[in-house]
């Protein structure tokens, strides 16, 4: 059986959440449980071809399309920036991310495949930031006031 081959150019990171898959799953394809914990709004259209695009801070947005929608167990999306001149611009690269039963709960493993080398350090660290987050809100708690989602906050 064929190993999966690391790619260099992909953020990775694992989680465990406090809450099985099932539940996990709904805060990245409902709309309302999403903004929960990254951003303002989200506008989610989960299945393939469906719109992604999440209202960070009012100027961020992240724009991009779900690719593959497998209910419990994996969601990826194209992910980039709106704007003009973005460095990293809609579609130009993709968040694929697995949900795994375990230990009472989901091991969550992200890849975010697709970036140049000057974004990575700045995509982990919205990564870093943003799981925990995530997993505040599926076990039940509140994650609290976003400071990123203020204008000027933090992206």
């Amino acid at each position: 059986m064929p190993t999966e081959r690391p790619d260099p150019q992909a953020v990775v990171r694992e989680i465990w959440i406090g809450a099985e898959p099932e539940t996990v799953f709904s805060f990245l394809v409902d709309p309302v449980k999403f903004a929960r914990w990254k951003g303002r709004a989200a506008e989610l259209d989960p299945r393939p071809g469906g719109r992604f695009r999440v209202d960070i801070d009012g100027h961020n947005i992240v724009v991009g399309t779900y690719l593959e929608v497998e209910p419990f167990r994996k969601v990826v999306f194209s992910f980039g920036w709106e704007g003009e001149g973005s460095p990293l611009p809609p579609g130009a690269s993709t968040v694929e991310i697995i949900l795994a039963p375990e230990r009472h709960g989901t091991l969550l493993r992200l890849r975010h495949l697709g970036l140049a080398e000057a974004l990575r350090a700045r995509h982990a660290e919205g990564w870093d930031h943003y799981l925990p987050r995530l997993a505040s809100a599926a076990s039940g708690s509140d994650p609290g006031a976003d400071p990123w989602a203020a204008p000027g906050g933090g992206m």
